[in-house]
């Protein structure tokens, strides 16, 4: 199987923007199933496009990167 996997990845480096988008809605259609956010999700979401402090990222991007890489 790893054989595969590795070939998989490979082909997908080569191809185009266009040709990648086909292969992940195949893979979308077959193999992943889509789920209704619960209703405590969309609260939060909303709560953090509407600028709630609580639901505010405390941290930047960069200061992510730097604690997990160093």
């Amino acid at each position: 199987m790893l054989l595969v996997k590795e070939r998989i990845m490979g082909a997908v480096t080569v191809m185009t923007e266009e040709e990648a988008n086909k292969i992940w809605q195949i893979i979308q259609y077959n193999h992943l199933e889509e789920v209704e956010p619960l209703p405590d999700e969309i609260a939060a979401l909303e709560a953090y496009r509407n600028g709630d402090p609580e639901y505010q990222p405390t941290i930047s991007h960069e200061e992510v990167l730097k604690e997990l890489f160093g």
